[in-house]
């Protein structure tokens, strides 16, 4: 088994979903007492929400950067981020250590090419959904992309930033989150991808109409299939 080093804390209540999804599935498909090989180092979210928010990238690759080779001095064979967001600095990072890590727009798009789905709406941070990084992944998969408008754009970030990263899960998030949803699927979207860790604390399956691609769930699934391939 892999020894895999998870970069957590972004925020840490979807990193608690990262843990628990990864040693239920060793478990599940291991037995027994069973469970998971890994290394989580969780950093202060508050720093590295300052450099997003400063537009300092620069400064937040550097740091992640250095939590990454610290994870693979510690004995990691391979890096998962645990968030979608902070992948823009992923070039960054990969500079820094000698071991592979697994994107989780590469994991997502591999799920959404299985069921044959070509459009999908995109849910996350407004870095995500209004930059490049994430959906030029996506689109280099044939998977078309929409967002949501702006004024939706800045209320689902405001969701994910000032109640899902603090543990709060409210109706009425979730009710302007499935109306949001209904809007991409009326422009095309054959599916939603929950694109920041957070959402899928707020959106369940029974909310959408089409498939949902919990990111998260993704990518830990994925960690897993890496940490046990011969």
């Amino acid at each position: 088994m892999k020894v895999i080093g998870l970069i957590g804390g972004m925020s840490w209540e979807s990193s608690v979903e990262y843990y628990r999804i990864i040693n239920e599935e060793v478990k599940r498909r291991l037995g027994g007492l069973h469970s998971a090989r890994c290394l989580l180092y969780s950093v202060d979210f508050e720093e590295i929400e300052r450099y997003q928010s400063e537009g300092d990238w620069k400064k937040a690759g550097e740091t992640l950067g250095d939590v990454a080779r610290s994870l693979e001095k510690g004995g990691a064979d391979f890096i998962v981020i645990c968030t979608n967001t902070m992948h823009k600095v992923i070039g960054d990072i990969q500079k820094k250590i000698s071991i592979p890590i697994l994107h989780i727009a590469d994991a997502a798009a591999n799920q959404i090419k299985k069921q044959g789905i070509n459009s999908v709406g995109l849910l996350g941070t407004k870095y995500t959904m209004e930059q490049d990084f994430y959906k030029s992944r996506l689109d280099s998969n044939r998977i078309k992309v929409m967002v949501p408008n702006d004024n939706e754009r800045e209320i689902v970030n405001k969701v994910i930033y000032e109640e899902l990263c603090l543990g709060k899960v409210q109706q009425k998030s979730r009710d302007y989150y499935k109306k949001v949803i209904r809007g991409l699927i009326e422009t095309g979207a054959e599916g939603i991808i929950l694109g920041c860790t957070e959402i899928g604390l707020l959106i369940k399956p029974e909310d959408s109409e089409v498939p949902l691609f919990d990111t998260t769930y993704i990518h830990a699934l994925e960690a897993v299939n890496m940490s046990l391939r011969k």
